[in-house]
């Protein structure tokens, strides 16, 4: 493994702000990275799972990292002579669960000791095609994708995903045209109890929500850029019911850093544009540090991970790998990176 360090200083580089009463400090001052996996393969999903890492990518591969030194395990999916691109990872305590973007859509049950996979969904037509997974709990798992008719593609699970049901869009609100979603790193739908929030992208930008686990549904604007194909969210994180945060932008121009940051504090209802035309361009991904009160924040994207401590207002290259996707948090001090043929470990200190 290859160790890299990065140093900077809390103090000199951020100026402690004062935001809504609140005096916001950078939690750590240097980054240590190492690498877990270098193959060819593009990886947009990650799972956490203890002492492992999981990916699902392209050609069908999926597996997981050791993050405690132990041996890594991968498999190949694969249907008849097709390898999809998988771009969506799920998890309850015994199964991993990965679905693909593109038609026809596999939905695989892999137990977390690799010796079982099963195929428990599949979706055909020319729109298929899914973005992200989540379970809520052991039995409850949700999964989202474009549009195929008047309104996003949602599939849910209630047996632990056994089996699984795509909602009729009479129970779903309507999409607006040229509303679709982004399968950029695994983060288009977060759930947390029985809240749910789906964000959109493309010529409409919004945010879905439901209280009930999709029983009932509220859309909400947001001033995120938005009216071309490839602009609006493209992922967002919630670090409880009321605070969240989105990051996306316009595709076509990676290093425009202004339009494409939004907070919420109201759970979802309004958001406003934040850390206009500073830090990134373009993002794949944000993800709150676990245990900063909704203060710290990580970005994904070919600008490079950048970090923020006072609530998205301003922030700092920590690593100018621009070929990262997908992030999670292993703990608050580490940090599991994959994208562009690799894997990798950052740790906070």
């Amino acid at each position: 493994m290859k160790k890299v360090l990065f140093l900077f200083t809390a103090v000199a580089l951020f100026s402690c702000k004062k935001q809504d009463n609140v005096n916001f400090k950078a939690s750590f001052e240097t980054t240590s990275i190492d690498t877990l996996l270098n193959e060819e393969i593009s990886i947009r999903a990650l799972a956490i799972d203890g002492d492992k890492a999981w990916y699902a990518g392209s050609n069908g591969k999926y597996g997981w990292v050791s993050l405690s030194g132990g041996k890594n395990f991968n498999g190949v999916a694969a249907h008849d002579t097709i390898l999809p691109e998988f771009r969506a990872i799920a998890q309850t305590a015994d199964d991993v669960f990965i679905i693909n973007a593109g038609t026809p859509a596999f939905l695989y049950k892999i137990s977390k000791d690799g010796k079982r996979t099963k195929l428990v969904y599949t979706e055909t037509g020319d729109k298929t095609f899914y973005d992200s997974m989540q379970f809520r709990n052991a039995k409850e798992g949700i999964a989202i994708g474009d549009p195929t008719g008047e309104c996003l593609s949602v599939l849910t699970t209630t047996d632990g995903g056994e089996t699984w049901k795509k909602m009729p869009c009479n129970q779903l609100p309507r999409v607006s045209e040229g509303e679709a979603a982004f399968a950029a790193s695994n983060s288009n739908v977060i759930v947390k109890g029985d809240k749910t929030w789906i964000v959109s992208g493309g010529k409409k930008s919004r945010v879905f929500y439901s209280v009930d686990k999709g029983q009932h549904w509220d859309v909400h604007t947001t001033p995120i850029i938005q009216g071309k194909e490839m602009t609006g969210i493209f992922s967002a994180d919630f670090y409880d019911e009321k605070n969240g945060f989105a990051v996306g932008g316009d595709y076509e121009q990676l290093a425009k850093n202004s339009g494409n940051k939004i907070v919420t504090d109201d759970g979802g209802k309004s958001w406003k544009l934040t850390g206009e035309n500073t830090g990134f361009g373009y993002a794949s991904c944000v993800q709150y540090i676990p245990g900063s009160n909704g203060n710290e924040l990580i970005t994904a994207g070919p600008s490079g991970l950048y970090y923020t401590f006072d609530r998205g207002v301003s922030w700092k290259k920590i690593s100018e790998d621009k070929n990262l996707h997908t992030i999670r948090f292993a703990d608050s001090k580490t940090i599991i990176a994959a994208g562009q043929n690799k894997i990798i470990r950052l740790r906070l200190k």
